[in-house]
């Protein structure tokens, strides 16, 4: 491959900085304030659900959040931990362990820059919407089971990542509930559902009520959920579990730069782990961008730019203890809504969290998980699109199957399994349409000369079609003397195709019946030319016209009278 026909390397931020101004500053540093206090809670929440320790998720937003958006392809996009890591991260966990997880997810890192660079990442939107909605539902489904072991309070020491296993392990469990802790995970999960939304809030709002919720909503949801709960189990002295009892505080700096140990046994072992954190990489981060442009005027976002910045950013965090990051949809629009104007309101919103890690780290120690178990349990409905299966009734038999069978596969297995099956139904669902789209029908414009028959092709002659052409010797009339192939509205043939047309040229010819294919488009013309198929019929099988074909018919294809018939 040449130079050429690599991505440059170009983040948006290059261009955003040529014509920057103050006012545009003094928008991007509003933007990441409100953005780095929404984070906090988040990135902790995730890393807990994920099954590591709450620094690992504050210290990925701070590093790759900074990365992604100093480096990315989109000029509003915020990077992080996200919701869809929980149950990828908690699974490699158990199974491979943490220095496995961050081998992993540097080596997705290699492989997300790899898809930028060369250009891949238009490929993701190609994954069917039905497909991306039925994993998206199957992961909210087992972050909304993973939380119930602290929201409930159970006294259980570790959960299993197995879904049917998980259900047990819960229900054996369940006469150890806390009530302090439903109280509080209760208590939070309401305040984030009732508190108003800064990104629901009106541009110009009208009244007095409207002002004070627009108010309201500079103080994230979450924030408000979190601060009260600590509140409350430090000065009631609650018999809750709190982020200090169980990981013992948050380090009151960043960590040191340290390289896991690798070798290429380990890496043989974590490909599909590697290939899975990618492809939700991937996904998570152009859709989430894709969101973002639909929100703002500024320029579309460059996805084999942002796929780069992924790749760099998940490269990178892992050697200061970081887990998988992407694109996350809740920061970016938030981002939108608090006025974001360039890609450095994501860099600020990076240094906040930074600033908040140096100076109130140990205030941590009193959180309740039940309290982040609650602010999951709201991440984890909001991010199913659950009214995608109100909606299946108006949907055909195969959009029901791909996304039912996306979904319960990465409930019952996991992702890779769900998306690498739903993508072979698709296929298969696909081809199907296809060859149902191909039709072979009888000429039905005006009579024809004794011993002609003529056939219409319509769609798609491909290997899943080619059936309809292999039966058409058994639907000739006994007198047929020439067969005529009418394909000006079959737009394209593959070379399975082209097979079937030469093995019936061959059939006929052994029944004294001669071949011609009339219109032709360029596609199939072209194939059948390269291959030698056009000197097999002869040079003058091949018409501009049915007419051409149909109207010198002669006494029989043996004849030649007056030329008009080739031989065979």
């Amino acid at each position: 491959m040449s130079p050429t026909q690599l991505h440059r390397f170009r983040p948006r931020l290059a261009d955003a900085l040529t014509r920057y101004t103050r006012p545009q500053f003094l928008a991007d540093l509003g933007a990441g304030l409100t953005v780095g206090i929404v984070a906090l809670p988040l990135a902790m929440a995730f890393a807990i659900a994920s099954g590591v320790k709450p620094e690992a998720g504050i210290f990925t937003a701070i590093i790759a959040g900074f990365l992604i958006s100093a480096l990315g392809g989109s000029h509003v996009q915020i990077g992080g931990p996200a919701g869809a890591f929980i149950v990828i991260v908690y699974g490699i966990v158990e199974r491979y362990g943490l220095a496995n997880l961050l081998i992993a997810t540097s080596l997705a890192g290699i492989l997300l820059f790899l898809l930028g660079l060369f250009k891949l990442g238009a490929l993701v939107r190609y994954i069917p919407v039905s497909i991306v909605i039925g994993f998206t539902n199957g992961i909210a489904v087992l972050i909304g089971l993973s939380q119930v072991k602290d929201f409930l309070g159970l006294q259980i020491d570790k959960l299993p990542a197995d879904f049917f296993t998980q259900i047990a392990v819960l229900a054996r469990h369940v006469h150890t509930l806390n009530l302090a802790a439903v109280v509080i995970g209760a208590a939070c999960l309401a305040t984030v559902v009732l508190w108003p939304k800064s990104y629901r809030m009106d541009v110009a709002p009208v009244g007095i009520r409207a002002h004070l919720r627009r108010w309201a909503a500079h103080m994230p949801g979450t924030i408000v959920a979190l601060v009260g709960a600590t509140l409350a189990t430090v000065l009631l002295d609650l018999p809750v579990e709190t982020i200090g009892s169980r990981f013992g505080g948050i380090p009151q700096s960043l960590p040191a730069f340290e390289l896991p140990e690798f070798s290429w046994a380990t890496a043989k072992q974590l490909l599909i782990p590697t290939i899975t954190i990618a492809l939700l990489g991937a996904i998570e981060s152009l859709l989430c961008a894709r969101v973002a442009d639909n929100l703002t005027e500024l320029p579309r976002h460059d996805p084999n730019q942002e796929l780069m910045a992924q790749g760099v950013a998940n490269f990178v965090a892992p050697f200061f203890g970081g887990i998988p990051a992407t694109g996350t949809i809740a920061r970016t629009v938030t981002n939108v809504r608090a006025g974001a104007a360039s890609p450095v309101a994501g860099m600020v919103h990076a240094a906040t969290l930074l600033v908040i890690v140096l100076v109130a780290a140990p205030l941590a120690l009193h959180v309740p998980l039940a309290a982040l178990a609650g602010i999951l349990m709201f991440v984890a409905w909001n991010m199913g699109e659950w009214r995608e299966f109100a909606r299946l009734k108006h949907f055909l038999l195969p959009y029901r199957t791909v996304m039912l069978g996306t979904f319960f596969l990465t409930v019952v297995f996991d992702l890779t399994i769900a998306v690498e099956v739903g993508l072979l139904l698709a296929c298969a669902f696909f081809i199907w349409r296809m060859s149902a789209l191909f039709t072979v029908k009888p000429h039905s414009q005006g009579p024809l000369p004794a011993g002609v028959q003529v056939f219409e092709l319509f769609g798609s002659l491909f290997f899943g079609a080619v059936g309809k052409i292999e039966e058409l010797p058994a639907r000739l009339a006994p007198d047929t003397r020439v067969l005529v192939l009418e394909m000006h509205r079959m737009i394209s043939m593959d070379t399975s195709g082209l097979d079937a047309l030469e093995q019936l040229h061959r059939v006929l010819h052994r029944q004294g019946i001669v071949l011609l294919l009339a219109e032709v488009n360029p596609q199939p013309l072209g194939l059948i030319r390269r291959s030698g198929f056009e000197a097999t019929l002869g040079p003058d099988c091949i018409v501009p016209k049915v007419a051409d074909a149909v109207g010198g018919a002669g006494p029989g294809p043996s004849s030649d009278a007056d030329g008009t018939w080739p031989q065979i």
